[in-house]
């Protein structure tokens, strides 16, 4: 298999032209159901199989389960400063970094599939709460000088969940694990 379909699995994220509220709903769901799904994912792999890169130079399934919960934590309070500040600067943090960090290298799934399924109890709640003029509101990323709104971003992640679900459910298919 080609190394680009195995780094993007599902393609790379795209942002619709127009976002209804079809869509909207949509991607408020697959939010929510991503700790169930992921939990589902990985339950059954053994640590040699969560030691396993998805792709040659990539993650193991471990770090990528570490990672989503990182990512999504962060994801999350970027949402919420947007909501209480006006254009807030975000901080940007070195995910490669994070990721190799000792504790994480055999650090159980648990915890981190603990976290996401709080986190996204709440973060499926808050965009609930939101109404249309709340999901144009922007932060400014630093590291890309560039302002990102909310909808933007309630996308992304929502194909970052998915994203980083494909590396695992393709990996345990290609090594027909069960």
């Amino acid at each position: 298999m080609e190394l680009d379909k195995l780094k993007y699995p599902i393609g790379k994220y795209l942002h619709p032209a127009q976002v209804d509220a079809a869509i909207m709903q949509d991607w408020k769901e697959r939010i929510a159901a991503l700790p169930e799904r992921l939990e589902t994912a990985v339950g059954s792999l053994n640590n040699e199989q969560l030691d396993t890169p998805y792709r040659p130079g990539g993650w193991t399934v471990r770090q990528l389960v570490h990672h989503i919960a990182d990512s999504h934590q962060n994801a999350h309070c970027r949402v919420r400063l947007t909501l209480t500040e006006e254009k807030p600067f975000i901080k940007p943090y070195d995910q490669d970094a994070w990721v190799a960090l000792p504790y994480l290298q055999k650090l159980p799934l648990q915890p981190s599939l603990d976290i996401l399924r709080g986190l996204h109890a709440r973060w499926a709640a808050l965009l609930d709460s939101l109404s249309p003029a709340d999901f144009q509101r922007q932060y400014v990323h630093p590291e890309y000088g560039k302002t990102f709104s909310l909808e933007y971003v309630t996308g992304m992640y929502t194909w970052h969940g998915d994203h980083h679900l494909a590396h695992i459910t393709q990996l345990k298919e290609r090594e027909a694990w069960a």
